[in-house]
Parts: C-alpha cells; sequence; structure tokens
C-alpha cells in the first residue's frame, strides 16, 4: 500500500521569500490553495490509496481534514524529524511505500504523480523514485519499503538523496513529471505557474488579488 505524505510548515512561517510581493495574510491564504491542489491531485491518483499531511499547525490541519485527508498534528524539531516520525505511524499502519510530496507544488497532477508510481513498479516494487525541483531541492520522493533511505530535505536536497540511494545500493529512478518542476518559493516560480496548467485554486486566488497586474 502506497501511502502520501505532504509536509506543511506554520502558516506563519510559510513563503517567507513572497513576502516582498505579498502580505502574511495572503501568504497563509496562499499556502492552504495550494495544500487542497495537492491533496486533490494525489486524491486521484491510481496506485496511492492514503494522502496524509503533517505540520504543527492547527488551520493547516483543519483544512487537511476538510480535502478529504488525515491530518497529522504534530511539532517535531525540524522538517526530516517531522516526515521519519509521521512516516513511522503510517508503517504501523500499513503503508509498504511512502511518497513524500511537497505542499507549494500546485500544478501536481494525477498523471504526473502515476508516473512516479509507475517508476517504481517498473523497479519490482521496491526502490527510490525522485522527482527533483528545478532549484535542485526534492519535489517529490517514493520510498518502498519507507525506510529503504532516510529523508534529506532541504537546500540541494535532490544531490543528497541521489547520493543516499546510491550508497544503499537500491533500485532507483528519477522521473520529470509535468508540473512537479517549479514549487512555488519566488515571485518567478509564481509567475512562471500561471503560464502552466493545473492548481486550480492556486489560480484562483492569484487571479482575485491580480498577481501580475498589481506589481
Amino acid at each position: 500500500m502506497i501511502s502520501a505524505l505532504i509536509p506543511v510548515k506554520q502558516l506563519r512561517a510559510a513563503k517567507s521569500r513572497l513576502l516582498p510581493d505579498l502580505p502574511s495574510d495572503v501568504l497563509e491564504r496562499l499556502t492552504i490553495a495550494m495544500l487542497e491542489d495537492v491533496i486533490e491531485a494525489v486524491q486521484a491518483t491510481p496506485g496511492i490509496e492514503t494522502v496524509a499531511v503533517v505540520t504543527p499547525d492547527h488551520d493547516v490541519a483543519s483544512a487537511t481534514i476538510r480535502a478529504g485527508a488525515r491530518a497529522l498534528l504534530r511539532n517535531d524539531d525540524g522538517l526530516n524529524p517531522s516526515l521519519e516520525a509521521a512516516a513511522g505511524i503510517l508503517v504501523a499502519e500499513g503503508a509498504t511505500g511512502l511518497l513524500i510530496l511537497l505542499g507549494d507544488v500546485p500544478s501536481a497532477s494525477p498523471a504526473g504523480l502515476k508516473e512516479i508510481v509507475q517508476a517504481l513498479e517498473d523497479s519490482g516494487g521496491a526502490g527510490v523514485v525522485l522527482a527533483a525541483s528545478r532549484d535542485g531541492g526534492t519535489a517529490a520522493l517514493l520510498r518502498s519499503p519507507p525506510n529503504i533511505v532516510p529523508v534529506a530535505f532541504g537546500k540541494d536536497s535532490a544531490a543528497r538523496h541521489r547520493q543516499l540511494a546510491l550508497e544503499a545500493n537500491v533500485a532507483y529512478r528519477e522521473v520529470t513529471p509535468q508540473g512537479l518542476s517549479i514549487d512555488l518559493d519566488v515571485s518567478q516560480d509564481v509567475d512562471d505557474f500561471l503560464r502552466g496548467k493545473g492548481g486550480p485554486r492556486t489560480r484562483a486566488l492569484l487571479t482575485e488579488i491580480r498577481w501580475g497586474g498589481s506589481r
């Protein structure tokens, strides 16, 4: 059983690099809109059976539940410890594969996520599949079993995840699904997102605030 896990930080700390362009209350709404788009894409992806969001934020947890996903409300010391702790919960409940997907890739689509799942199936159902973001980070990481390599999210995490898979001598695939390369961190990312497809809630909010027309 493959489970999906989406990490989201405290709303007041979210998307701080966009603060010069957007006020904090709009950034909080943007974070929720992106999360809802990502959850919807995961829920529609064949081969992924459960969706959970790990967060220390009660408002994010409430939005998660409204979207039909499971909220794991935790206040761990950092992203990677939080992911591993949440992974442990899902493994104890039967997850044999774990897809970690960032909550700021609103262009994620069922077709793109299925490509990740298919890559694991093509590797015999065990190993590591990576989808890198264009800034060198990791947009999505599928591990089966979930403890096959540790997580190493952060700056340049794609290179670290590649190296961990190499050192563990496990099956490794890298894919480039459409919509997963752009995570919305800076204003250029938002502009590029709007030139693409997907992310209806995120797109609607950016249209509402007239992104691009008032900057």
